[in-house]
């Protein structure tokens, strides 16, 4: 079973994620509409089944919110990975939305990284602050061992360059978790 529960507790937030690889219900509430939209998008293009049930100290801002969830979601896919033996390992992929083109290109390597290369011409969308891409992302990839690159070619609206992103790492990510024909990690160390 490539599946994970993680659970993390705060002063800040509360924040309980479900990830199943290989599909499942997805129920996401975060108190951040936008941000479950993107969640949601990110489950259902993924393929994944995820629950994601966030708390979080909104009175302040959404960055705490955002940025542990990608703390805990990273955490779970790590987990749901085991020794990341028979999957593909890499994936990319280009999403259009409307006028914007995301790019993403991943490595689950054990090795995390983030490169990310996006501007957002609003500075919010909804009660979500589109800065708050870069943060989830890096979140993400460093909790789940992840090297990802991740790039708006082109695009002039938040909302299209947000969205595009969140499903170029999902079918990116879709790729790479893909099982092989062998149990083993695909490294020519032998392990990842």
């Amino acid at each position: 079973m490539r599946t994970a529960l993680v659970q993390r507790v705060t002063k800040e937030t509360q924040i309980t994620a479900e990830v199943d690889l290989d599909g499942g219900e997805v129920v996401i509430s975060t108190g951040i509409g936008f941000f479950d939209h993107m969640l949601n998008a990110f489950a259902v293009h993924g393929g994944f089944g995820l629950k994601i049930d966030a708390k979080g100290d909104l009175e302040v801002d959404c960055h705490h919110t955002i940025e542990d969830t990608g703390i805990v979601l990273g955490k779970a896919f790590d987990q749901a990975l085991g020794d990341k033996g028979g999957i593909a390992r890499f994936g990319s992929f280009y999403v259009p939305m409307d006028e914007a083109l995301g790019f993403c290109s991943l490595d689950i390597s054990g090795r995390p990284f983030l490169v990310f290369d996006a501007q957002f011409p609003e500075e919010r969308i909804g009660g979500y602050d589109s800065c708050m891409t870069e943060e989830f992302m890096r979140a993400f990839a460093y909790n789940s061992g992840i090297t990802l690159h991740l790039q708006s070619l082109y695009g002039k609206n938040s909302h299209h360059i947000t969205e595009a992103l969140y499903k170029a790492l999902a079918h990116a990510l879709r790729a790479a978790v893909a099982r092989t024909s062998t149990d083993k990690p695909l490294s020519t160390k032998g392990v990842l």
